[in-house]
């Protein structure tokens, strides 16, 4: 990499007489124009997306409880390999700002090994499917999302802190930006038990959103998903084919027996595309 070097100011005697006092007010006017020019115009305009780059993400919620470093670079490595910019998001960073602005950061492809799963009140399953956040919770953040059901709370289980959870309420109504065609996979517990969650992300522009359609034990998604990513990058697999392969070849989850499934799927043909065909 070339280092800018700073050029040497050359010395040497003032002139006798300076420029006319008009020329230099000329000149300070102009400086200032450009200065507004830049601070009010330049600035104002919308930067571009790191110049046409296909850019992923993988948004590691669970890294604050299991940390998966082979996961994470075998993954970030396919992915780099078929033309993406990685980035990465674990522990802390996992906040409801963060999810807010995620539609705005022009990825294409989105990795959620995050918790999720059916809400329950009471011991009482609400049908609704909700995705965890690493931000405490707290009744005095958040109020008015709260009160209107576009956050809740949401806990792994017994003796664990609780945190906010991302309902389809909040995807649809408090994200911001859209997803522009971008192939979400969901990794938590029955992403797609229900399509509530499935629908919410593909009505935000998603293209296509796969998951499981019930619970999984993380050592085994830590497995599956790596192979459909690579599936899903070969160049020549469609959605449905890498989804198959990875039931034909990984299986179900061998616990919970849940599969892994993909929305929308008729009279959609998203199922049918390659992952070039969805991106662009």
């Amino acid at each position: 990499m070339s280092t800018a070097k700073a050029k040497k100011q050359s010395t040497g005697k003032l002139p006798k007489r300076g420029l006319p006092w008009v020329a230099w007010l000329l000149i300070a006017l102009g400086i200032a124009g450009v200065v507004v020019f830049v601070r009010f115009y330049l600035v104002g305009q919308p930067s571009p997306n790191n110049g046409g780059e296909l850019r992923a993400v993988i948004v590691d919620q669970l890294s604050s409880l299991r940390e998966n470093e082979e996961f994470i670079a075998n993954v970030t490595k396919e992915l780099e390999d078929y033309g993406f910019e990685v980035d990465l998001y674990q522990r802390g960073n996992i906040t409801v700002e963060f999810y807010r602005q995620l539609p705005t950061r022009g990825y294409k492809l989105i990795i959620f090994r995050a918790h999720s799963g059916l809400l329950a009140e009471d011991e009482e399953i609400v049908v609704q499917t909700t995705l965890f956040t690493n931000e405490e919770y707290s009744w005095l953040k958040h109020y008015a999302e709260q009160l209107d059901d576009r956050l809740v709370m949401a806990r792994v289980g017994e003796g664990y802190p609780m945190v906010f959870g991302i309902p389809p309420k909040f995807i649809s109504e408090s994200m911001e930006g859209t997803f522009d065609g971008a192939v979400v996979i969901m990794m938590g517990c029955s992403g797609l038990f229900l399509r509530d969650l499935a629908e919410a992300f593909v009505d935000k522009g998603a293209s296509v959103y796969v998951g499981w359609n019930g619970s999984v034990e993380l050592y085994y998604v830590d497995e599956a998903t790596p192979y459909l990513v690579r599936q899903l990058c070969s160049g020549n697999a469609t959605v449905k084919e890498a989804v198959d392969s990875t039931m034909d070849i990984i299986g179900p989850d061998p616990e919970h027996k849940a599969g892994l499934e993909y929305y929308p799927t008729y009279p959609s043909d998203s199922g049918d595309k390659t992952l070039k065909q969805l991106i662009g």
